[in-house]
């Protein structure tokens, strides 16, 4: 009885001993980076990988009362890059991690329940689970050799919204694992969300979805770059793609190890390239996938190509005609086209080369790749269904070949290549080509007989332009009419730390934009021309010629230009606080812009359009004004900026007409998305859209209700009719505002966003509108705005002009930063 008493006493005390281990949390790794059988990890203590990169343990996101096991960076605990029990939270605070002795994590309650586990095929003799630096938690046998083929389990294999350098996304074909990034619901709520990213059932294709539709896809790796994508040569990354027997995958490496990268994609399905550069504390957007319209998924139907940097954006491919006329004459384009002429088997046909696009979706397709272009094309001819083939590789080897309709094609004018696709058409569509290229031909002739009888005169002035060229070249930042400072190039680069990325603030179509500060201190932007931009040279002499010679406190000053050799540089005054979108629509920093100050932004923007259009000497139609490129000092002040694309006015000229609209749609007005025709009443159209966002801290593109389909006007057009306009306020300015004020401005916005644009005021009435509260009761009703229906509810296609593909692509800059 002694002895039943004295082992009953003893296993008492291990009993106890092992309960306080595991509750007191006194045995845990909190500081190690790795998990043991024998130890675990509950709420409040962590793993740290041994680089002290990365944290692991559980948290609890906002104001949720769910936590769950996630990884982040150290540093920055409030950006977390997976997720393991995201489907399962748990809703008490006493969960904890365990490893078992056969190499399975699991996540327990409060009350013991399992609520998340792995499922590892394999076991080990001595399992252990370890945070690495590269953010990847991997369960291994601790007396196995270091390699990534003895995981057990590992957390790449299961991503959660990010992708780490190093991580793969796409398929192991011999373990069936398929690895893509899936959205949160919202901020809080880290369940699996409705929009996905990773490879398509080809398995080799990248497509973004939401549910099962696709909204966004990547033509195939081509050996260089993905079809269709432009080519970007990024110097921090190295992009590797892998397609074989095993295994078809992307993932990227960072070569400069001052910066972090992640990409990620967001509750809204937007895939984008995160950037933190040492020693700051904030991540920046480098790139976004979905970029304007033409990324939307089949958004000119089938057989139809997708051009953004034409009006309309659709049209048929060569052969084919819309299916449904008056659909595309009311811009719904998601009907496609059908042949003019039907293919007929018996006779042989041929086809037509299309270069720089992204190849069609891979819906009814063959691959085959021991076939060079040559032989793909026969294979084609053979097949009466095959509708096209092309190279899948960009030296010349695989063939694709396609099989009923083509889906989901664009143009890309950014680079030119000779891979492209062969589209296949009838012979009476190749005749039809052949007699416009005979045509051409004879044109071309007569024109070189021409060319050819002024070349004397050209060689007769040739000595003397030979004497004048290098006045020529430096007059073309015309130094003598504009009195415009020079800055010295070492002056620059070194002011610039020889153009450092870690100085990069902004980019553009134009090129990249520098911080950079002076041997006085005095702090600068400095816009430099890419060599490769195409449409660079004109926007910057078009810069110069404006910007220079206006002087104004809201609008940007220009201090002066760089120019060496094939350089040309713009240099601004540094704005500290970037631009306005920056604050309006972030849900944090909005709040720094209280009614007041609101109010004087509004106020500085439009004198500052007021003196563009009336009071310079030269009368200036900006033709891009939105709210990332009004950018504010560090009073706050707006300034207007970036000209590139802006017109000048002589004399009594009120309108003008171009073949090729360049601006933003959202901000742009219907005559000049439609028509083309541009004037004073442009820009008042634009201002509208901008007052209405600033009032209201939403973007008027992509604007969503769950009452109705409008866009930003349309929804602010609705709240004025039934008189509840003070709904459209940002709610952070009810402790600001004047309501009044508020009122009078949204009205302002409403008449300046009219239809048409002898409606709308000029802008000399918009100031005294905005200035002057004893008019309020005189002001006239608006009428209907421009471009105020979004989207139908059968379908969330684009319904008219009214989306904002950016101008990044074409020739104005927006700034990630600000400058």
């Amino acid at each position: 009885m002694k002895y039943f008493h004295f082992s009953f006493l003893m296993w008492t005390l291990v009993l106890t001993f092992f309960q306080y281990c595991l509750f007191s949390g006194s045995y845990r790794a909190s500081a190690a980076d790795t998990l043991a059988p024998t130890q675990f990890i509950r709420n409040g203590s962590t793993l740290v990988s041994s680089g002290q990169t990365f944290e692991l343990g559980f948290f609890s996101p906002g104001e949720s009362n769910k936590y769950y096991l996630g990884i982040w960076y150290k540093r920055l605990p409030d950006t977390v890059v997976w997720v393991g029990n995201r489907e399962n939270p748990v809703i008490d605070s006493h969960a904890f991690l365990n490893i078992s002795s056969t190499g399975n994590l699991f996540i327990f309650d409060g009350q013991n329940t399992t609520i998340w586990s792995t499922n590892s095929s394999r076991s080990a003799k001595n399992p252990i689970a370890q945070l690495l630096d590269s953010g990847n938690f991997v369960v291994k046998d601790e007396d196995t050799y270091e390699d990534t083929e003895s995981y057990l389990w590992e957390s790449f294999d299961f991503p959660s919204d990010t992708q780490l350098a190093g991580m793969k996304i796409g398929r192991n074909f011999k373990t069936g694992i398929n690895r893509y990034l899936t959205a949160r619901k919202g901020v809080n709520d880290l369940s699996p969300g409705d929009f996905t990213f990773g490879l398509g059932n080809d398995s080799l294709q990248f497509v973004v979805r939401e549910g099962t539709k696709k909204r966004l896809r990547i033509g195939p790796w081509n050996g260089i770059k993905y079809s269709g994508r432009p080519s970007q040569i990024i110097p921090i990354f190295n992009q590797v793609s892998v397609y074989n027997a095993e295994e078809a995958y992307n993932r990227f490496e960072v070569t400069d190890k001052s910066i972090i990268s992640r990409l990620t994609v967001n509750e809204s399905g937007l895939v984008q390239r995160l950037v933190l550069y040492e020693n700051t504390s904030e991540w920046t957007v480098m790139f976004t996938l979905q970029n304007d319209l033409c990324d939307d998924y089949a958004h000119c139907g089938p057989n139809g190509i997708c051009k953004i940097n034409q009006l309309p954006i659709c049209e048929c491919l060569e052969g084919f005609v819309p299916r449904l006329e008056r659909m595309w004459q009311v811009l719904n384009w998601t009907g496609g086209c059908v042949r003019r002429t039907p293919l007929d088997c018996q006779e042989r046909g041929g086809f037509l080369k299309i270069k720089n696009v992204k190849l069609p979706d891979l819906l009814q397709f063959k691959l085959d790749e021991r076939m060079n272009l040559k032989d793909c094309r026969v294979e084609c001819l053979k097949n009466c269904s095959c509708t096209a083939y092309a190279n899948l590789n960009y030296n010349g080897s695989g063939c694709l070949m396609w099989f009923g309709n083509l889906i989901d094609i664009r143009e890309y004018i950014e680079e030119q290549s000779e891979q492209g696709i062969y589209i296949r058409v009838p012979a009476s569509e190749i005749r039809t080509g052949d007699s416009i290229w005979k045509s051409r031909r004879i044109v071309i002739i007569v024109a070189s007989s021409m060319l050819f009888g002024l070349l004397a005169l050209v060689l007769m002035c040739w000595y003397m332009i030979r004497k004048c060229r290098r006045k020529i070249k430096e007059s073309q930042a015309n130094k003598e009419d504009l009195e415009l400072p020079l800055f010295d190039f070492v002056t620059i680069a070194s002011a610039t730390n020889n153009f450092s990325d870690s100085n990069k603030i902004g980019t553009g179509g134009f090129g990249l934009v520098y911080k950079g500060e002076l041997f006085k201190g005095q702090e600068i932007a400095v816009k430099r021309l890419s060599r490769n931009s195409q449409q660079g040279v004109e926007q910057f002499m078009n810069e110069v010629a404006m910007i220079s010679k206006l002087q104004h406190r809201n609008l940007v000053r220009l201090l002066g230009c760089c120019i060496k050799r094939d350089e040309r540089m713009l240099i601004y005054e540094f704005m500290s606080n970037r631009s306005l979108n920056y604050f309006i629509f972030d849900e944090t920093r909005r709040k720094l812009l209280t009614w007041p100050k609101r109010f004087e932004i509004i106020m500085g923007i439009s004198r500052g359009l007021l003196y563009l259009h009336q009071d310079s000497r030269l009368r200036i139609i900006h033709r891009d004004l939105k709210a990332s490129n009004v950018l504010l000092d560090n009073e706050l002040n707006p300034k207007i900026s970036d000209f590139g694309i802006a017109k000048m006015f002589g004399g009594d000229q009120v309108e003008a007409k171009t073949n090729r609209v360049i601006g933003t749609y959202g901000y742009m007005s219907p005559e000049y998305a439609i028509d083309g025709k541009f004037s004073v009443k442009s820009d008042v159209f634009s201002l509208g859209v901008l007052l209405l966002e600033i009032m209201s801290g939403k973007k008027n593109r992509g604007f969503n209700h769950p009452d109705h389909y409008h866009n930003l006007l349309g929804h602010a057009w609705l709240l004025w009719n039934d008189e509840k306009a003070l709904e459209l306020m940002d709610r952070c300015l009810e402790d600001s505002c004047v309501e009044a004020q508020v009122v009078r401005c949204i009205q302002v916005g409403l008449l300046c966003v009219q239809k048409h644009g002898e409606d709308r005021p000029t802008m000399s009435y918009v100031v005294r509108m905005l200035d002057n509260e004893e008019i309020t009761s005189t002001l006239p009703p608006p009428k209907e705005p421009g471009f105020y229906v979004e989207r139908s509810s059968a379908d969330t296609s684009a319904v008219g002009l009214h989306m904002e593909p950016s101008t990044e692509n074409a020739v104005t800059l927006t700034l990630e930063e600000g400058r």
